[in-house]
């Protein structure tokens, strides 16, 4: 049960977004910069990253849901969760595996990426920007999952609910629009 009154209807972040609007906007719009704007990232690539953020912080809302997400852009089934399983098994590129390593090092201390880490990626053809966004797309969602988890957010165990969230995401995006959630 949140421990602020929330939505019943606005599970996870949704219903934290509503409950404070003033605050909801910039977070929108961060975030859509960081999942859908330009990037030598795909979409796909964006979400796994924050997926497996989610998954290190142990936030069951954020983590369904952006895997859901990651699952549709990447266009195979279980991707997210092969990545969130096994990053060096998982049938992604070295330069992911790579950046989505630095992410997780990332959630669990920024002092944690290493130079090392970093070269790694670089060998494998990271570029500058897409460490940066890497970095800031871990350090955003720990947030958000700390936000979610630390207000107790309702968080639904249908995974019916996730595969729809993340198809409103993929056609929406994170920006407002009225009606954004009918569908849930």
């Amino acid at each position: 049960m949140p421990y602020i009154p929330l939505s019943e209807k606005l599970p996870g972040i949704t219903g934290l977004l509503d409950y404070r609007k003033d605050t909801a906007l910039p977070i929108r719009q961060l975030t859509q910069i960081l999942l859908r704007g330009e990037s030598t990232l795909t979409e796909g690539e964006r979400e796994l990253i924050a997926a497996v953020v989610s998954q290190e912080d142990e936030c069951r809302f954020c983590t369904s849901a952006h895997s859901a997400i990651a699952n549709i852009l990447v266009d195979e089934e279980g991707i997210a969760e092969k990545v969130r399983s096994d990053i060096d098994t998982a049938p992604v590129s070295n330069k992911l595996k790579a950046l989505l390593k630095i992410a997780q090092a990332t959630v669990r201390n920024g002092r944690q990426v290493t130079e090392e880490m970093v070269a790694e990626a670089r060998a494998e053809g990271a570029t500058d920007r897409e460490l940066h966004d890497t970095v800031l797309i871990a350090a955003l969602f720990s947030l958000y999952n700390h936000y979610v988890d630390g207000l107790a957010s309702v968080t639904p165990t249908d995974p019916a609910f996730y595969d729809r969230l993340g198809k409103i995401l993929k056609d929406k995006g994170y920006l407002p629009s009225e009606n954004r959630y009918a569908g849930l």
